[in-house]
């Protein structure tokens, strides 16, 4: 099933309706060599399960953040951060490369989708950074790695993916469990971004030059204004979406909504909304949400033949008894992403191939949100992985034509190792992920027992 599903996708066929197709094909062909344990009749359970994927409240939170995300390319934002934080860093060599580092985190962190970022951040300041003689391999590359942390710095539409098919072993884990797990792990790897880029600046000068004098040149009083006119936006979305989650205000499906509403009022203030916008980003949404649920769909179907021909059974006694224990399952579902990611998004992957290792994960006693983090850290490396990484593909959309193709897969050589590296230390020590969801727990009777007694 899973070679069909491949091959299928290599051909070229939407991933929903090859999900679908190989599970019907594969459904009559249990029939036909006349499986004990296999009836056409378990396709009844499919309207169960469609309905059961509209009646998940998780899944709302998905058109909300691709909704923010759309509305904030549309008011500019992105552009105007990235200008203004040019400037700000344009006196440090590699200043451009930073500066697109901490837009990158920024965006992330208020819209949590990848294409977006990417792509705004490639079509501004990709050409301002060739036109100020950085090295086509290191532009790219702090691009594409910059616009990937979408994936693992809260909100992002990957957790939000994770979660809702990590609580199939946990029922009590939720999406704001995985969003505040992944803030320390987010923000090491935007912090080791940052330190490769000023180190490779250091040691060689002539591929990230700070900006000429006269394009820095701007008053300290009007700088200030200027960053704090840029920065307030974001910062203020922050706040509103992953505060009110972190603090209990709100789920994150609500505190999307509130950041829908607030992004609308952005573009009001920024006299963007007009309703040939509004109409484009519904549009956008529509769509990439419309894929989402198909490729749901389909991939519920794909599961209930599997399951049905004791697929799950067969990939639990294998993961189960893999030599290591523990660490080996770890490895080879490590391993596995990482290779699907060549290949398929992400939300194939989360689909399909999460739900097989949820059940041995839970029953090696792993905890699921640390799993999650380590799951999405992973997404993140092989969108930026050649040949297929997805971020590669975005950027290259919107690359001038002097860049070429091998000049970005080059450059996302660095990312990717640092990216491993980072995904490593959350491996080896799980309370990089786990220290802060601990915080948000209430203490345990004995500890505020003896809390009282001590005082």
């Amino acid at each position: 099933m899973f070679v069909g599903a491949l091959v299928l996708l290599s051909l070229g066929y939407p991933v929903a309706f090859s999900l679908g197709g190989v599970s019907i094909l594969f459904a009559l062909l249990g029939v036909a060599l006349g499986l004990d344990n296999f009836d056409l009749q378990l396709f009844g359970l499919m309207p169960l399960r469609i309905f059961k994927i509209m009646a998940n409240y998780t899944l709302l939170a998905i058109p909300y953040f691709i909704f923010m995300g759309s509305m904030l390319e549309k008011t500019g934002i992105a552009e105007r951060l990235l200008e203004t934080m040019g400037i700000l860093f344009g006196r440090l060599r590699g200043g451009l490369a930073l500066a697109v580092v901490i837009v990158g985190a920024l965006l992330a962190a208020t819209t949590g989708v990848v294409a977006a970022t990417v792509v705004a951040m490639g079509l501004i300041s990709l050409p301002i950074m060739l036109r100020y003689g950085y090295d086509k391999q290191l532009a790219t590359g702090v691009i594409a790695a910059s616009g990937t942390l979408g994936q693992i710095i809260p909100p992002s539409v990957v957790l939000i993916v994770l979660a809702d098919q990590l609580r199939i072993g946990d029922r009590n884990l939720s999406v704001g469990d995985l969003f505040i797990g992944s803030i320390i792990p987010g923000l090491m790897m935007a912090g080791a971004f940052a330190l490769y880029v000023l180190i490779i600046a250091f040691l060689k000068p002539e591929i990230a030059p700070p900006l000429p004098p006269e394009v820095r040149n701007i008053s300290a009083v009007k700088l200030f204004a200027q960053v704090s006119q840029v920065m307030l936006p974001p910062l203020i979305l922050i706040l509103l979406v992953l505060g009110s989650i972190f603090f209990g205000f709100a789920t994150p499906t609500e505190a999307g909504a509130v950041g829908c509403i607030a992004t609308i009022i952005l573009a009001a203030v920024y006299r963007k909304l007009t309703l040939a916008t509004l109409s484009q980003v519904c549009d956008a949404t529509m769509r990439i949400t419309s894929m989402v649920i198909f490729i749901l769909i389909g991939s519920t179907a794909f599961a209930l033949v599997f399951r049905g021909l004791d697929g799950d059974i067969f990939m639990k006694d294998v993961l189960s008894n893999i030599p290591g224990g523990e660490v080996g399952f770890l490895l080879v579902s490590m391993v596995v992403v990482l290779l699907l990611g060549f290949f398929i998004d992400f939300f194939e992957i989360a689909f399909i191939v999460i739900p097989l290792f949820v059940p041995v994960a839970q029953q090696l006693g792993i905890d699921l949100v640390w799993y999650g983090v380590i799951l999405g850290a992973n997404l993140q490396t092989s969108f930026l992985t050649p040949p297929f990484g997805f971020a590669l593909f975005y950027l290259r959309g919107v690359a001038p034509k002097e860049v070429t193709t091998v000049d970005i897969y080059r450059g996302v050589m660095p990312f990717i190792l640092i990216q491993l590296l980072v995904l490593g230390l959350i491996i080896i020590f799980p309370q990089i992920v786990t220290f802060l969801p601990s915080l948000m727990k209430p203490a345990p009777v004995e500890v505020l027992s003896s809390f009282v007694v001590a005082l």
